[in-house]
């Protein structure tokens, strides 16, 4: 019998421009993370494992707050650590660096916990709506060859702040919808009238339409990604250690690129109506917090998700 898909949260990130650890922190009507709404919109869609990935070091600190509320939640939780020296043999961490190895590292961390299902990935710090986990549930669910993975694109106007600029990975896919290339963008910023991102440090900008389907991240795989990363993960190790020793990351587009560029994989691109957003910055707070209790209100969420 086929593994039901797994939910994994990437809870590791440092998030420096937020100034804190936005992962846990509160945000909801009684106290709950953004991924509190997350897990709750998951286990409505089918989900029932769940694998968060944080780092040793906030370990006490998460379990004590998002953890201790979790022990109520319908599903099965476990944890998987991402740590700097989790590298492949010969491999050694550079000195002074700080910053975690990327989400592709994130996520082979997790794969002991992941126990060869099928499973969707997301950001522990991104609202991504309740539809959005129905349709990856629904696509991991159902029979698939080992390389047929698949996305949630969502409409760039849908993902921006108003406090600064954001990354974002610009989608391009084919006639039947199957992704063709992930371009990083990675100074995407509105303007009065539109959106538009820069690749000099704005010295010229180019005008990106709302409707642009962009990834935040939340991709679904088969069980053999997890062998298509570890497989790629020393190639490049090779590059980022000469080219960026202190800050290179193993993004999953990298290898998603890499393997729809072979042809031996594929990524259906599924998409969502709804409105995405998280907290980038610590301004995006209050935006955050009106918005969930606003889908409180509407009746989308209880008022106390782990009663």
């Amino acid at each position: 019998m086929a593994k039901k898909p797994v939910l994994v949260v990437l809870a590791a990130g440092m998030g420096s421009r937020y100034g804190g650890l936005k992962q846990i922190d509160p945000v909801g009507c009684q106290g709950e993370a953004i991924l509190d709404y997350s897990i709750y919109d998951a286990h409505r869609a089918g989900f029932e494992t769940v694998v968060i990935v944080i780092k040793e070091a906030i370990r006490e600190d998460f379990l004590a707050t998002v953890g201790k509320r979790l022990a109520k939640a319908p599903v099965e939780i476990r944890y998987a650590y991402q740590e700097l020296d989790a590298l492949p043999e010969g491999y050694s961490v550079p000195e002074g660096r700080v910053k975690p190895w990327g989400t592709s590292h994130a996520v082979l961390c997790a794969a002991k916990a992941i126990d060869g299902a099928p499973f969707a990935v997301i950001n522990a710090d991104d609202y991504y709506g309740a539809s959005a986990y129905q349709v990856i549930y629904d696509y991991l669910s159902a029979p698939h060859a080992p390389g047929e993975h698949c996305m949630v694109g969502y409409r760039l106007g849908n993902t921006v702040t108003e406090n600064g600029s954001v990354a974002r990975g610009v989608c391009a896919a084919d006639e039947n919808g199957y992704l063709t290339q992930v371009n990083e963008r990675t100074r995407i910023e509105q303007y009065d009238g539109g959106i538009h991102f820069t690749e000099d440090g704005g010295e010229s900008w180019t005008d990106l339409p709302a409707d642009t389907i962009v990834s935040m991240n939340l991709w679904g795989f088969m069980p053999s990604f997890l062998t298509e990363i570890r497989n790629r993960f020393a190639a490049f190790l090779d590059k980022a250690l000469v080219e960026n020793p202190m800050k290179g990351e193993y993004f999953l587009p990298l290898p998603v690129a890499q393997i729809i560029g072979e042809g031996v994989g594929s990524v259906k691109v599924l998409t969502s109506p709804d409105k995405w957003f998280g907290v980038t910055y610590a301004a995006d707070k209050p935006m955050v917090v009106a918005a969930l209790r606003k889908l409180t209100e509407d009746g989308l969420y209880p008022d106390g998700l782990w009663k």
